[in-house]
């Protein structure tokens, strides 16, 4: 009866975090949306990544509301410092406040904000929201993944379609069988979109080209998981997350029989 109890305990208490996450994440799209293509303050974060006032309005509001909720669980996002108490909780929001902010800031589209739950180093709800698209990935484990409420699913099959992958075209064309020209899908400048694509057909199959973060990454593979793909370095191992180290190297994500077989041609072809 206790095994029972906390599992009715747990599934509440996921229900409940569903509810604050997408009613949270629609609020901060539209406070990024507010702020899109006015004149903002930016600068310049390590050597190259761009920040802009907007992505600190959007990250104090996501911290605002997620941890005022859930004062006991650790905090992730790329735009607050790293405070490694998350090292020692078991539920972590990971957040990136506007994934794609160089398209954010040259008044492109293609933006998103991303937030996911994770569970001892596996995603357990995520919500990706794209509000000049009119895009809302919401997944919850077990539960499977909807696009605007509507329950969605990666594309069947195996055969390889390049002109429905994206990615660096260099790692891409390691996948050509032979030397001809590939033609791949137009860049997707949010790498959170660019996965999350695979779980509603509009993909085949999408890249991370290294040196990614847990933060453009745990939201969008629960998406893509629960939509029947898989997500994975490109040994087929998963992905963890809420580690000292928050650094990937190069994945894939795509419909299940489409991730085997692009992990079976690059375990017998690695990389260099």
């Amino acid at each position: 009866m206790a095994d029972v109890d906390a599992n009715a305990t747990g599934e509440a208490i996921l229900t409940r975090d569903a509810a604050l996450l997408q009613e949270t994440v629609r609020e901060a799209g539209a406070l990024a949306q507010s702020m899109f293509r006015t004149e903002l303050k930016k600068w310049t974060k390590g050597a190259s990544s761009p920040v802009s006032e907007a992505d600190i309005a959007v990250n104090d509001l996501l911290e605002a509301r997620l941890r005022a909720a859930t004062p006991d669980y650790g905090w992730l996002s790329e735009e607050s410092a790293d405070d490694e108490v998350r090292l020692s909780r078991r539920l972590t929001w990971i957040v990136d406040p506007i994934d794609g902010t160089r398209n954010y800031l040259n008044g492109h589209d293609e933006w998103c904000v991303s937030v996911a739950l994770v569970e001892d180093a596996s995603p357990v709800l995520a919500a990706v929201f794209a509000p000049t698209s009119d895009e809302f990935f919401f997944a919850a484990r077990g539960r499977g993944t909807t696009l605007n409420e509507v329950p969605v699913r990666a594309t069947a099959g195996s055969e390889l379609d390049f002109s429905r992958v994206a990615g660096p075209k260099p790692l891409v064309e390691r996948l050509k069988p032979s030397l001809g020209e590939i033609k791949l899908h137009p860049r997707i400048g949010s790498l959170a979109l660019r996965l999350c694509r695979v779980s509603h057909g509009a993909l085949d199959a999408a890249f991370a080209g290294g040196n990614s973060h847990d933060w453009d990454l745990a939201a969008a593979d629960l998406i893509v998981q629960e939509a029947d793909g898989r997500m994975s370095d490109l040994s087929g191992d998963p992905i963890l997350y809420n580690r000292r180290q928050v650094t990937h190297g190069v994945l894939v994500a795509a419909g299940r029989d489409r991730h085997a077989n692009i992990v079976s041609h690059f375990r017998n072809r690695p990389l260099p």
